[in-house]
């Protein structure tokens, strides 16, 4: 079964830094997208940044919002990816989900079930 797992969340004070880790299991993501999504309550879902990868090549992309304060980096022999995520806003506070071709949906975890999706962990900025 495939099983993705985040961790590292918590919460901070503005200015400051968490990274996250998605353990997965059951899968190896060698050969396929990979990206940190985010949610806040009321607000539809963000992707963050991704890596799209296919053999021996990655492309990695990032969101507007978080161009230049967060890094979305792999681990191959461990099969995890980790957000180091820098210079944290109030913004910022969400749920924040791994996932495996995890497309473009309205909202996480998305009632369509496609993609492999962790249950998310809470990240909260605080002034």
């Amino acid at each position: 079964e495939v099983t993705l797992v985040e961790s590292g969340g918590g919460s901070v004070q503005a200015g400051g830094s968490l990274r996250l880790t998605c353990t997965v299991s059951g899968i190896t993501f060698d050969d396929k997208d990979i990206g940190w999504y985010r949610q806040a309550p009321g607000d539809q879902c963000v992707k963050v940044a991704q890596i799209q990868q296919f053999r021996h090549r990655r492309e990695w992309w990032y969101h507007h919002a978080v161009e230049g304060r967060f890094t979305i980096s792999p681990d191959d022999a461990e099969n995890a990816v980790y957000l180091q995520m820098n210079s944290l806003k109030l913004e910022d506070t969400a749920v924040y989900y791994c996932a495996v071709e995890g497309g473009w949906p309205d909202s996480c975890r998305p009632a369509s079930g496609y993609g492999y999706w962790g249950l998310g962990t809470q990240v909260t900025v605080s002034s």
